[in-house]
């Protein structure tokens, strides 16, 4: 399904890229970067991240950053390093989005569900965010290694990803890009906060404002942003498609093709009859549709999903397992944008 995580913009990049012969562009790249470094931080003194931090082994990349191990030299600390190399910073849109991200990411109040930024800096090749480390893995791993899933936890995991956007929402961001992947648990213990990790596509918004500009991955994107026009409701559709998969393992608009894919999301017909929906309960599924309600000025805000009987009864919420084949099927899924991810490093 091609890259999940980029604008037509970016794409339109790469295509550009492809044009210059390798040689060709290494060379003017060279030259470029003779010539002066760019600055993206301002007010930030320029330093080798080595003299602080001690970078160990790669615990994941994207399109422009690797994030790696880090050991805070002073305080023995283990952190994540977030590092974007600059010179996959190729126009001013690309260094503006780094900005922003480290911008938003000192904006957002501290709380136990946002991974915390130590702090930003840069050397002459990369800006490095120095974070709080999760070690707990990502949301799906834990469900599929857990060997049970039950409403009830899926109700906890849902109230935090919602908790998440209604503090982005209260101070003004968009998030953009909320999958599961971009949820870690902090730790391995069973009750280890669940922590939203990257706020890359985020975006400062004002009541009323409306963007166009298409992002996010294609499973997660409400109806309105494929038409180029929306708002911060567009977090809830995304978190609504997060709790469709954690109830029954597949995500509620699927295709072979992104644009197959798109297709789906505008007819918005959501299966609920499918295994194991007879078993979920009616309070679980009229969540679900109102938060996968394709007008978003009738969707639901995260005031009035964490207000939702399901989520205020979730410690009443069947704990009954879901059953192994929504565990298979969630393993498969995260498998397949595992392999995807991986694909998409190539080159």
């Amino acid at each position: 399904m091609g890259n999940c995580c980029r604008s037509p913009a970016a794409v339109a990049r790469e295509d550009v890229k492809s044009n210059y012969s390798s040689h060709d562009h290494a060379r003017k790249e060279a030259g470029a970067n003779k010539k002066q470094p760019i600055t993206v931080l301002a007010g930030v003194p320029k330093e080798n991240i080595e003299d602080r931090y001690l970078v160990d082994r790669e615990l994941g990349r994207g399109e422009f950053g690797v994030t790696y191990l880090c050991i805070d030299r002073d305080t023995r600390e283990l952190l994540a390093c977030k590092s974007i190399s600059k010179r996959k910073l190729r126009t001013a849109v690309d260094i503006d989005d780094v900005r922003r991200e480290v911008a938003i990411m000192k904006h957002l109040p501290k709380n136990s569900s946002i991974v915390s930024l130590k702090e930003a800096c840069e050397d002459d090749n990369a800006v490095h965010l120095v974070m709080e480390l999760c070690e707990g893995g990502e949301l799906f791993d834990r469900i599929v290694a857990r060997g049970h899933y039950t409403e009830r936890a899926a109700a906890a995991v849902t109230r935090t990803i919602v908790e998440v956007v209604q503090l982005c929402h209260k101070h003004g961001v968009i998030h953009r890009d909320l999958k599961p992947e971009n949820f870690l648990f902090a730790n391995k213990k069973e009750n280890s906060p669940l922590k939203a990790i990257d706020f890359g596509l985020s975006i400062f918004f004002k009541p009323g404002e409306r963007f166009s500009e298409i992002v996010g991955s294609p499973y997660y994107m409400a109806p309105e942003v494929l038409k180029r026009n929306y708002g911060p409701e567009i977090d809830i559709w995304s978190a609504g498609v997060i709790l469709y998969i954690l109830l029954c393992g597949v995500p509620p608009f699927w295709a072979e093709s992104e644009q197959g894919v798109a297709q789906a999301i505008l007819r918005g017909l959501i299966d609920f009859k499918r295994d194991p929906w007879p078993n979920v309960s009616e309070s679980a599924k009229s969540l679900v549709r109102q938060m996968l309600e394709p007008d978003p000025k009738l969707r639901l805000t995260a005031k009035q999903v964490l207000e939702h009987p399901w989520l205020q009864n979730a410690k009443k919420a069947p704990n009954v397992p879901l059953g192994d084949v929504v565990r298979s099927r969630l393993k498969q899924f995260s498998m397949m944008n595992r392999f995807k991810r991986k694909a998409l490093r190539v080159g």
